[in-house]
């Protein structure tokens, strides 16, 4: 019997790979067998994550980065588009160079990858977008963030619909507030950092953060033959928070 998830002999490329969710799924990834192109601007931020593989440079939201970065990569068997950023507050107080930024890191990287990549994906092939959970339900402050996530999921069901007659899959995950370094270094600069870190966790049911290897599990199940027949979905990873608000 092959292992849950089993990932060898397929070329995936991981972005956001530098850190939190994308470094532990290029690591889980890699576990499986799977071998990896990892694309991001901080190169050794990439090596960190893992020595031998394979890194190219990369500013996914730069049209003319993303075409030349597809010419010289190699054929595809799958895609973890996980490269994002987060920027909080509310339509009245977001500058519009945020918005732009939020949009240029979270939905025109995905768009301009799958745009210049497609060709690049074998038949059989599993992509996976990161969206988010607040773009499943509105929360303050997350105006332009929540906004674009939104965009991300919109785009997995198209690309779904659109690589279908190749047999080429997409979804997207839904995380909630996940255990990173990025929660961690928030939470330094607190002033209650017990008291911010449970209210965190108890928005969903489960009363916890989610961790990034749960987050990159979910992942490595979509990019693996076992999820065949799961394609244009939007899969929510947030303790049930979804589920009950």
């Amino acid at each position: 019997m092959s292992e849950p998830g089993g990932l060898a002999g397929r070329r995936i490329l991981v972005t956001g790979a530098g850190s939190g969710i994308g470094r532990a799924a290029a690591r889980l990834f890699r576990d499986r067998g799977a071998d990896l192109v990892l694309a991001g601007r901080h190169l050794e931020a990439l090596r960190e994550t893992l020595p031998d593989a394979l890194w190219m440079p990369l500013d996914h939201a730069d049209d003319a980065a993303v075409a030349a970065f597809a010419q010289d990569c190699p054929a595809l068997d799958g895609m973890f588009l996980a490269a994002g950023a987060l920027v909080t507050g509310s339509v009245a107080t977001t500058p519009l160079t945020d918005f732009d930024a939020m949009l240029a890191a979270n939905l025109r990287g995905p768009w301009l990858l799958a745009h210049h990549l497609g060709p690049k994906l074998r038949e059989g092939a599993s992509v996976v977008l990161v969206g988010s959970n607040i773009a499943l339900r509105a929360i303050p402050d997350s105006a332009a963030y929540s906004v674009a996530k939104a965009g991300v999921h919109m785009l997995a069901k198209v690309l779904a619909l659109e690589w279908a007659p190749r047999g080429i899959r997409c979804n997207a995950i839904a995380p909630g507030p996940v255990h990173t370094a990025m929660v961690d270094a928030r939470l330094a600069t607190s002033t209650d950092p017990e008291g911010d870190l449970a209210n965190l966790a108890k928005v969903n049911p489960l009363r916890r953060l989610g961790q990034e290897a749960e987050v990159a599990a979910l992942a490595a199940h979509l990019l693996s033959n076992e999820s065949a027949w799961t394609t244009g979905t939007v899969i929510p990873i947030d303790g049930g928070a979804d589920a009950v608000y």
